[in-house]
């Protein structure tokens, strides 16, 4: 018989094993607003004295029921994110919000978010989304996405959203499992780095000649957030 003191000790070490791999520690406080002047550097931002705390912290007027300017870049699609920067209440609460809006034919480009998962939410329009599981299998799972409809995207995998209709635009509103989630845009990352990666290295990952890589580090990754 499995001892009560075995159970216990292996229930302490799931629950432990569970918090290593959480996107954000829990807070162990009812908040803790980041103070911004504080010049500390830990993992995340040092709180606020609780007595100088005020609603403003909690509040932002994003202006989110505005649309946005999808012609600045050539991806068609403007990004807007509500994190911890912009919202310093958001600090150690695990969670960060974005408008995202898309011109006809608009894209918001393959991207990974290296600590969140996102749940998205079509408020206008229709997207055609997808992402891709990790090595070895590199299964594809796509779907087209109507007013109203939700699609999740788990924590760390490549996913995009492209609008279909070359007519109207489409607008999604995207809630992330992190305060600062931060997105890795692929092609910005692999042929917009800064310095390069060295063409021999691009060349035999991709299969290309170099004068195809060169022609793709020439281009202006622009990015989409704001």
């Amino acid at each position: 018989m499995v001892s009560s003191s075995y159970i216990l000790v292996t229930a302490l070490l799931a629950l432990a094993a569970w918090q290593a791999i959480a996107s954000d520690p829990s807070p162990l406080q009812d908040f803790c607003v980041a103070d911004n002047s504080s010049r500390v550097l830990v993992n995340g931002f040092i709180c606020k004295d609780p007595k100088d705390v005020k609603a403003e912290d909690f509040f932002l007027a994003a202006k989110l029921d505005m649309p946005r300017d999808t012609k600045m870049n050539k991806v068609g699609s403007n990004v807007t994110l509500i994190n911890v920067m912009r919202i310093p209440g958001l600090n150690t609460l695990g969670i960060s919000l974005a408008r995202i809006d898309y011109a006809p034919l608009g894209e918001n480009p393959p991207h990974t978010h290296p600590r969140a998962t996102e749940i998205l939410t079509v408020l206008e329009g229709t997207l055609y989304v997808g992402f891709v599981t990790s090595n070895p299998e590199n299964k594809f799972l796509s779907k087209v996405l109507n007013k109203g409809d939700v699609f999740v995207f788990p924590e760390g995998l490549i996913h995009f959203q492209f609008n279909p209709n070359p007519y109207k635009p489409a607008v999604a509103i995207a809630a992330l499992s992190s305060q600062n989630p931060g997105a890795i845009t692929i092609a910005n990352a692999v042929f917009g780095s800064k310095p390069m990666i060295s063409d021999d290295v691009l060349t035999k990952a991709f299969q290309v000649d170099k004068k195809t890589v060169d022609w793709l580090q020439a281009q202006f990754w622009a990015d989409n957030h704001n």
